[in-house]
């Protein structure tokens, strides 16, 4: 899988919504009413990240989750990324 230049990640980022550049990854929160509602979305990415063989770091504190990006055998961003932020937009949150 190869590194995206920079150009490249700024034409991925017209693509998805809400997610920022956080160093060498993207990064999206979501606050939920509770944690139930946290964890149901957490084990949908699970089940996406099992399927795309692509897993992302993930920060749970209640009802916030926190999700991060990043293809570290490339040393940075590639399209799998990007491609798990859109997934992951279409499951909701």
């Amino acid at each position: 899988m190869n590194k995206l230049n920079q150009t490249e990640v700024q034409q991925k980022f017209t693509e998805i919504k809400g997610w920022k550049l956080d160093g060498n990854a993207i990064k999206k929160e979501w606050q939920f009413t509770n944690f139930d509602e946290a964890m149901d979305f957490i084990n949908k990415v699970a089940d996406l990240a099992r399927q795309q063989d692509h897993h992302p770091e993930l920060f749970n504190v209640y009802n916030k989750v926190s999700l991060r990006f990043s293809t570290h055998d490339a040393g940075g961003l590639t399209n799998c990324d990007f491609k798990m932020a859109v997934a992951v937009d279409k499951i909701g949150g």
